[in-house]
């Protein structure tokens, strides 16, 4: 169990009933299998997501956000542990059933730079789509109404590498939209945009949260911005871990903690960093 300072509080995350909680992760060991033996990056990982919430999960660079999302979403094996979706070992549901429960939005770029931004958030419905992948008009509806929700509409003819980074990541998180999932998992949705886009996609991100019932699992270097929207926050650093609801890390500290006292520092009372000079 991630380490709190003040154990009433820590008794948050184990007293909520499977009920409510859509991910629960036990003892999650993460990391590659090499030849000459593991090389983990964290262990000792232990939360569960509560379901029609937005968690921010924020740490250094080279602390795992990326890998763990990975194996969160069953791309990448996990080295220990357990990961459990609706209380079903994840390893055990088959990549169908994954793609309609769970979508992954990366950094990466599409395979196919020729693919129209359409036909790539078209490819969000490939889990429902018949043999030949005819779209229905049901997935017609929703692949329209992610291009809306993401602003992506007046561009929806352009291929792919006509698009600056920003407008690309739009496409993507449009992509996982139109997979119409119950959890989402985004790597850095916010790289690349502007201040408007960044607005923007969180407050789509929290929208969906709170009025189409999503869990949504966002990691960002952002840390204000993750504080003014976020339900939960899940925080790493290479020492250890901490989950708990967006207050209760404030109220424990825990921001006070995640850089040296002599060059950041946070306040409390505007939920912002600043340089200490």
């Amino acid at each position: 169990m991630a380490t709190y300072t003040k154990k009433k509080i820590s008794l948050l995350t184990m007293n909520q009933t499977n009920k409510h909680t859509i991910l629960e992760v036990k003892n999650l060991e993460i990391g590659y299998f090499l030849k000459n033996g593991n090389r983990s990056i964290a262990k000792n990982l232990n939360f569960k997501l509560p379901k029609n919430s937005l968690i921010g999960l924020v740490g250094i660079n080279g602390v795992g956000k990326s890998t763990l999302l990975r194996t969160l979403a069953g791309m990448q094996p996990k080295i220990n542990g357990s990961v459990r979706f609706n209380q079903t070992p994840i390893e055990e549901l088959s990549p169908l059933q994954r793609a309609r429960q769970l979508s992954l939005v990366l950094t990466e770029k599409p395979a196919s730079d020729n693919l129209s931004v359409y036909e790539i958030v078209a490819l969000g419905r490939h889990p429902y789509t018949n043999w030949i992948g005819k779209l229905s008009k049901r997935d017609k509806e929703l692949v329209t109404n992610a291009l809306q929700l993401t602003e992506t509409t007046n561009f929806q003819n352009k291929k792919s590498h006509e698009l600056s980074d920003g407008q690309l990541q739009r496409v993507l998180i449009a992509r996982a939209l139109a997979q119409d999932t119950p959890l989402i998992f985004l790597d850095e949705p916010t790289t690349h945009l502007d201040l408007h886009h960044r607005a923007t996609v969180l407050k789509l991100l929290k929208k969906l949260a709170l009025e189409n019932k999503k869990t949504i699992l966002f990691s960002t270097h952002e840390i204000d911005l993750a504080l003014q929207i976020s339900n939960f926050m899940l925080i790493m650093t290479p020492q250890t871990h901490y989950f708990n609801t967006t207050e209760n890390l404030i109220k424990m500290g825990i921001f006070n903690t995640l850089f040296p006292e002599y060059s950041i520092e946070f306040d409390t009372e505007t939920r912002t960093f600043s340089i200490k000079y």
